[in-house]
């Protein structure tokens, strides 16, 4: 199973979403639908079909974060040091969104795989920089996490 991904497919999404300035639940059921419509023209569609189980997953955190998006982003802004979401890079920010949800609501995920695979993630589509300030943010929301309940707990 390759949930990496499933989680660039809601890293799609979020970042379509932010381009377009559409809801992204909008944006996720067309991508949901056609998964080929999140890739730019020189990625190969058919290396991007997704098994049943990733598209499993990837709802799991598209769903998360339609529900929970203003307690995902509260956290990021704490976790954030020196930085608002206006003066940080799309790429970043909806890396660390994707990495954000996954840590706070998908409890039966490990915490350094999600920290993790949002490195590499950010490796790929991020600048030179990317990994290192991913890792940073990730890795302290993983320590300072939320609840369900948005409530904030030590991790």
């Amino acid at each position: 199973m390759s949930r990496r991904r499933a989680r660039d497919l809601v890293f799609r999404a979020l970042f379509v979403a932010d381009q377009g300035n559409t809801a992204f639940a909008d944006v996720w059921r067309r991508i949901r639908a056609h998964p080929s419509e999140a890739l730019d023209d020189s990625e190969d569609q058919d290396s991007f079909v997704l098994p049943q189980e990733d598209l499993v997953f990837a709802d799991r955190i598209a769903e998360a974060y339609q529900h929970h998006h203003e307690a995902i982003d509260a956290a990021l802004r704490d976790a954030i040091e020196g930085w608002s979401f206006q003066q940080m890079s799309q790429t970043d920010l909806n890396v660390l969104r994707v990495a954000a949800t996954e840590l706070q609501y998908l409890p039966d995920v490990p915490s350094k795989v999600t920290v993790e695979m949002a490195v590499r993630m950010a490796k790929t589509f991020g600048g030179e920089d990317s990994g290192r300030f991913v890792n940073a943010v990730a890795s302290k929301v993983a320590a300072h996490g939320l609840n369900a309940d948005g409530q904030e707990v030590d991790a």
